[in-house]
């Protein structure tokens, strides 16, 4: 083989193996090349497969650690729970006006909704309600209101939060039936959806909320307590209670539910905290019943009991007594009237058909004959009992053969209310039997030691002392450091304020709008502080109106001014001063002349400056001052 031959069979291997790697064969040797610009292209070639290769293995590094970071996010998402806010708004630092919002993430749910009675301040004010500020503007949230009880401080704004929120209600089957009354005299029962619920039920609102109602004690029937179980944890609220061993309708507490769920795991515990200065137990309900047959056995006098409308429990004794004791029973007053009819026919009142007549038949029988149930227990100013000791009831007049049973204590504010009324009732000549007398009272709240009892079923996590005023809450939160509840577990709650929850922690948070709204007539909410202040002044120095007509042109004063006092002074008594009122209106005015003031604005708030300041020294007094300048 020539030479020539020999160089050109090599280049041809060559350029073979070189085609077999351009082609992605699996041989990675690289030859001894002879022709250098293929060598250096196959170089340069190798070059770009290395830059190529390395970007994609930093692509896939980066995308797999880019999945990675979204999957502990999305794994930290699922796993990490959202708290459990608890936001009373009424309750807390005061009797009465009960009601609590539980919320979860983008739900809530609301517990009780009550009333409670104006103070001595509250000149005209009928009632008091909460601020619902907060539940309006979130509305499409709510999941429902859920009902303790039947008593007004639970239930009695019910009404009104429907007028501005249509939600359901759940509520036991006595509190259901009240709430039913209430509705349909404010013309709201078409429009609501009233869910009856029984002891021992539970439901599920939305998706975040269990709710399960456990029998319970009170001065009512159909008491609960509620197990409200969130993905945060379990929450048990114990609504008004008491523990009663022998109730009046043989339904004692669910203790048992109670241990079981607190062996489970109860995340916080609210528990009622009316009673938690007294040490001991409360007596039980029955223990009346047996104060009541010894007034009523061998007692010839018509008998009269005041008690509270809504103690069904007590009504029945007072029925359970007039049975055995041959005494037919008339009602007087609209909230006991109300409460019986509809206590009866639910059943939680069990008589013989023909045992309570109607009030204008009372004359058809004798005294030993007759019982009547009253409202006006505690004294209040226009009740039947307190118009009967006036001497102003039109159906009951009361003699010196009557025997009046006050069957309550004053509620704190209310003592001299029912002094006066039980003084009345002495200068009558009646027999008056009340609670320093007799033990024809007990309580329907806890004492210290029934709520040790609850604190030790339970074993909450957090303690949570609710519905009552803030030296009962703190008696409360120290029964149950004694219990062994740690100091930074006991959350001390107020009004408005939030409440963040859950295994990991509790903390207060923000807060949110809450306060008094006052009822006056159908007035709801137009009363404000400054009415107040007003109504105040009037009742405390008075009104002075000072009319007098002005020419519109000339500024010049045509006739008057004419002086009208109410609640200042007897103005036939105290013409003088009446007349130096006068003088010092017109001089006043003289000056307004003078400068050239035209302005009524300015003319009345000169006068009214000057002879309020005339007045506090000839009287002492601060009557409101109100000038009327009318134009011809």
């Amino acid at each position: 083989m020539t030479k020539e031959n020999l160089e050109k069979n090599q280049n041809n291997q060559t350029q073979k193996r070189t085609r077999k790697i351009q082609e992605g064969g699996r041989q990675l040797k690289v030859p001894y090349y002879k022709n250098e610009n293929l060598k250096k292209e196959k170089t340069s070639l190798t070059k770009k497969t290395q830059r190529k290769t390395r970007s994609t293995k930093r692509n896939i590094e980066t995308k797999f650690e880019n999945n990675l970071s979204e999957n502990n996010l999305k794994k930290n998402n699922i796993f990490k729970k959202s708290k459990l806010k608890i936001i009373p708004l009424g309750g807390l630092h005061e009797i009465g006006k009960n009601i609590t919002v539980f919320e979860y993430e983008n739900e809530i749910i609301v517990i009780d909704c009550g009333l409670s009675f104006p103070e001595d301040d509250m000149l005209g004010i009928d009632l008091v309600i909460p601020d619902i500020t907060y539940l309006e503007k979130n509305v499409d949230r709510i999941k429902g209101l859920i009902i303790t009880h039947g008593h007004e401080d639970h239930i009695g704004a019910v009404p009104y939060l429907l007028k501005k929120i249509n939600i359901p209600i759940y509520a036991p089957r006595l509190a259901a039936g009240l709430i039913r009354n209430k509705l349909e005299e404010h013309k709201l029962l078409r429009s609501t959806k009233l869910i009856e619920v029984t002891q021992g039920q539970t439901i599920n609102l939305g998706k975040n909320f269990k709710v399960e109602f456990i029998r319970s004690s009170h001065s009512i029937p159909d008491s609960v307590m509620l197990a409200i179980t969130t993905p945060a944890g379990t929450i048990l609220h114990t609504g008004d209670f008491k523990v009663d061993y022998t109730p009046i309708d043989g339904k004692i507490m669910d203790f048992g539910r109670i241990a079981e769920l607190g062996n489970q795991g109860i995340l916080a515990l609210m528990s009622d905290s009316t009673n938690s200065e007294r040490k001991g137990y409360t007596m039980s309900e029955s223990s009346v019943g047996e104060v009541f047959d010894k007034l009523f056995v061998n007692c010839t006098k018509r008998i009269v009991v005041a008690t509270f409308a809504s103690n069904v429990h007590r009504v029945q004794q007072i029925v359970n007594s007039a049975v055995k004791n041959n005494r037919k029973i008339a009602v007087c007053g609209r909230s006991m009237i109300n409460m019986i009819e509809t206590a009866r026919e639910l059943g939680y009142i069990e008589c013989p058909e023909n045992i309570f007549i109607d009030i204008d038949m009372i004359g058809n029988y004798t005294d030993e004959q007759l019982v009547i149930i009253t409202t006006g227990s505690q004294g209040e100013p226009m009740s039947a009992l307190t118009r009967m000791a006036a001497g102003d009831h039109r159906k009951v007049k009361i003699t010196p053969n009557d025997l009046v049973i006050i069957s309550a204590t004053p509620i704190p504010g209310n003592e001299k209310f029912v002094s006066k009324v039980i003084d009345d009732l002495m200068q009558i000549g009646a027999e008056v039997v009340y609670s320093s007398l007799y033990d024809i009272h007990v309580s329907g709240h806890a004492c210290q030691e029934e709520q040790k009892l609850i604190i030790a079923l339970a074993k909450p996590k957090y303690f949570i002392p609710v519905h009552g005023e803030y030296r009962q809450l703190i008696a409360h939160s120290e029964t149950a450091q004694s219990m062994g509840i740690d100091k930074d577990n006991i959350i001390m709650l107020s009004n408005g304020r939030i409440l963040e929850i859950d295994e990991n922690g509790a903390e207060l948070t923000s807060s949110v709008p809450s306060g008094r709204v006052l009822v006056d007539g159908l007035g709801v909410g137009d009363v404000g502080n400054v009415v107040l202040r007003d109504r105040q002044h009037l009742s405390q120095d008075g009104l002075i109106v000072i009319v007098l007509t002005m020419d519109s042109t000339t500024g010049e004063v045509v006739a008057g001014p004419d002086v009208i006092s109410r609640g200042f002074v007897y103005v036939r008594e105290s013409e003088n001063l009446m007349d130096d009122v006068k003088s010092v209106v017109r001089h006043e005015i003289k000056k307004c002349e003078e400068r050239g003031i035209r302005d009524w604005s300015t003319i009345k708030t000169a006068a009214r400056e000057n002879l309020k300041d005339y007045i506090f020294m000839k009287t002492k007094r601060n009557p409101m001052i109100i000038p009327i300048i009318m134009e011809v």
